[in-house]
């Protein structure tokens, strides 16, 4: 995979000062999640958007019709599922925004249920199986997703950590478009290290 063409998504994000600041380190996707079970739940509309990078929404078996809000309200660029959403599901939502579905993933044959959501949704998010739906700073054996013969591209999730630099570029597959990275990168949940994550960025990008 081409460094030059990883996408890098920052998720869990709430507070205006933060949010600008993620912003500025040239970062692609910020995640805003409108799950109220979440400790990074976005409650009230923080007082700055990001202007300069894609906007994504996330949602764990939501109504449809707050789906559809949120992604209006807030002018979202991408809305990640992260439950049971079925493809029925998705079809219904016709949401002009992009979509991305969130898979738990231990082992191979959890990826089969990638299968009948090829060519409904535009990315896929592989994320680790743990007690939380996401934001659980625990990796997953990425050595599984050789088994992954999927068209859908996708991003890396679960558990990266500024440790995870030469991992990142050492892992290699023709559908992997970029990495997501939240809790390990954290102060407290929902707020960012900008020092730790720019120095994460730098060597990735070296």
């Amino acid at each position: 995979m081409k460094r030059e063409a990883l996408v890098i998504k920052v998720c869990g994000m709430r507070e205006a000062e933060n949010i600008r600041e993620v912003e500025a380190l040239g970062i692609n996707w910020l995640g805003l999640i409108f799950w109220p079970k979440s400790s990074r739940y976005v409650s009230e509309r923080p007082d700055y958007l990001p202007q300069h990078v894609k906007r994504v929404g996330v949602f764990v078996d939501e109504n449809l019709d707050t789906v559809r809000k949120k992604a209006d309200d807030y002018a979202l660029d991408l809305i990640q599922l992260h439950g049971s959403e079925s493809p029925d599901y998705i079809r219904a939502l016709k949401a002009p925004s992009s979509i991305i579905k969130a898979f738990n993933i231990a082992t191979a044959h959890d990826l089969e249920q990638t299968k009948e959501y090829e060519g409904i949704v535009d990315y896929f998010l592989f994320d680790t199986k743990g007690p939380s739906v996401g934001g659980n700073g625990v990796q997953f054996n990425w050595d599984v997703l050789k088994d992954y013969h999927g068209k859908t591209p996708f991003l890396l999730s679960g558990g990266i950590g500024p440790e995870d630099v030469q991992r990142i570029q050492a892992f290699h597959h023709p559908q992997c478009i970029g990495i997501d990275l939240n809790s390990r990168f954290e102060l407290s949940p929902g707020l960012k290290d900008i020092t730790v994550l720019r120095k994460f960025l730098n060597e990735l990008n070296r």
